[in-house]
């Protein structure tokens, strides 16, 4: 249980700090886009969100099945 819950906390702790990262690029290089300062954010968010939402409908789907709802 205890590797489950760690692997759990991990890949909070990365995404947040992917988050964190591309929200402080975000703010310092606001006037300028990111193809003129050579930089790109670390995670493209719409790709993840979309990721996130298929991963829980199936979860959900899944539980649905196991419990008879």
């Amino acid at each position: 249980m205890r590797v489950i819950i760690g692997m759990i906390l991990g890949a909070v702790i990365t995404v947040g700090a992917a988050y964190v990262h591309d929200s402080i690029y975000a703010s310092t290089t606001a006037p300028t886009p990111p193809a003129a300062s050579g930089q790109r954010p670390l995670v493209n968010w719409d790709v993840f969100n979309t990721t996130a939402r298929n991963t829980t409908a199936a979860a959900n789907r899944m539980w649905n099945q196991l419990t008879g709802k």
